[in-house]
């Protein structure tokens, strides 16, 4: 394919049937198709057909776990046909295999930190997350966990206390872990004290490492009962916010002065999506644990990880899981890891293009009120305009389907934000192709 091709708008009447009998047999999740529509058959490099003969440029990567486009890469589809006839299933967590070894030996490697590390594979980002609580209540003894607010760690209930992006994600859920305080996340754009983070990054950062320094930990959170910080390098579900560049340098020092782990949740933004291996990597800090999901799978198998401190072990019997260590996710994973060494290159060669792109777009349309982002992690947040920083539903929303109209693929995030995050294989003729797509679709969405 060069370009996306609309044979009938969306939704198509298969879909339409499709979306029905959906909808008469699936529990509900988080589908809107008055906004997205979009009934996938199959996929080819990074683009989509839906089951009416449409084609569409994506520019979602189904939330980072395309990463390699679709159906996936194919040297990873090799390695995965390669170990189908051999074993998928080898009981990782009973039995010994060398697959989940090769794996972990991988990612211990190429994790940040110089000191020797472990790691747990489960099969999601919130069982990354929760062996996370695990892992640090465990090692430590202490009972509470520092969140920020605009945070998506999971929906289970130990990373659904962790989580506070949306009021919906825990709604009727109560109640949950306890423990968990939530603070203010240094958003540029939108924090408690109004400061532009941007024209003054250092007074952003500053207050919010006085918040947990003087507010939580003088007044009401025990010091010494804290066992770990919980972050995204860049919130995912929040909105695609990037704080200052300097504020986890801060962050770690704070941690290191009262003994609090620091666990970096990778599982949006790690393999290379923000033009690193991980996204940590370019704010220039070493976490104790990170977790990992989504796109580690390469598209093919569900996996997660974490990686953590090899002196913060568990003991025999306190955790564990049915497929964690699976042959098959295993072998796809390592691949996928390979591949996208490689393809870290093309991720930071195309950042200016998004960068210069989005902020044209920005500077057109009054309602577009933040641009931000790293590799090709980009968020872009839409206002009531006027100066207002009112969230704009609504206008996300129509930007969403007029997008889908015009053959490109894209997903909300945040309360009135879109996410910008591509497969990391995309050429850079199909991503200004994307981004003039967009374009349209915003200015149809202005009239």
């Amino acid at each position: 394919m060069s370009r996306p091709l609309i044979r009938v708008p969306p939704p198509g009447p298969k879909a339409a049937k499709v979306i029905e009998d959906h909808y008469k047999y699936l529990a509900t999740t988080t589908h809107d198709p008055s906004t997205l529509p979009l009934v996938v058959e199959r996929g080819e490099g990074v683009w989509l057909f839906d089951v009416d003969g449409n084609v569409y440029l994506d520019f979602s990567s189904a939330i980072s776990v395309a990463n390699l486009g679709y159906p996936t890469h194919r040297e990873v589809m090799e390695a995965v046909v390669n170990q189908l006839k051999l074993i998928a299933h080898a009981a990782g967590t009973d039995f010994f295999n060398p697959y989940q070894v090769k794996l972990a030996r991988k990612l211990s490697t190429i994790a940040p930190g110089v000191f020797r590390k472990k790691v747990f594979l489960c099969n999601s980002g919130t069982e990354a997350n929760e062996a996370a609580i695990k892992i640090t209540r465990y090692s430590t003894g202490r009972k509470y966990f520092i969140s920020f607010i605009g945070a998506f760690h999971g929906r289970t209930i130990g990373s659904l206390s962790l989580t506070a992006s949306k009021p919906v994600h825990r709604g009727r859920f109560f109640p949950l872990m306890p423990g968990v305080v939530h603070v203010p996340y240094p958003n540029p754009y939108r924090n408690p004290w109004h400061i532009d983070g941007y024209e003054e990054p250092e007074e952003l950062v500053n207050r919010v490492i006085e918040y947990i320094e003087y507010w939580v930990f003088s007044h009401y959170t025990p010091l010494d009962e804290v066992a770990a910080i919980f972050f995204e390098p860049i919130q995912g579900e929040g909105g695609y916010v990037v704080p200052p560049k300097g504020f986890f340098k801060e962050l770690r020092k704070l941690a290191d002065r009262h003994g609090i782990l620091l666990v970096d949740d990778e599982v949006q933004m790690g393999l290379g999506r923000a033009g690193a291996m991980f996204a940590i990597e370019r704010f220039g800090i070493v976490p104790d644990v990170i977790t990992l999901a989504k796109s580690l799978g390469g598209g093919v198998a569900p996996v997660g990880a974490t990686v953590f401190r090899e002196d913060l072990d568990l003991e025999v019997g306190a955790h564990s899981n049915t497929f964690g260590g699976h042959a098959l996710a295993s072998v796809a994973a390592l691949k996928t890891i390979e591949v996208t060494e490689s393809l870290l290159q093309n991720v930071r060669r195309l950042e200016p293009l998004f960068r210069e792109g989005l902020g044209e777009l920005k500077d057109r349309f009054e309602f577009v009120g933040d641009v931000r982002g790293l590799g090709l992690a980009w968020g872009i947040e839409f206002v009531k305009g006027g100066g207002s920083r009112e969230h704009n539903v609504k206008v996300r929303g129509r930007v969403i389907s007029e997008a889908l109209r015009r053959g490109l693929v894209l997903l909300p995030c945040g309360k009135s934000a879109v996410r910008v995050s591509p497969p990391i294989i995309i050429s850079e003729e199909q991503a200004a192709m994307g981004l003039s797509i967009l374009g349209e679709a915003i200015k149809a969405a202005a009239r």
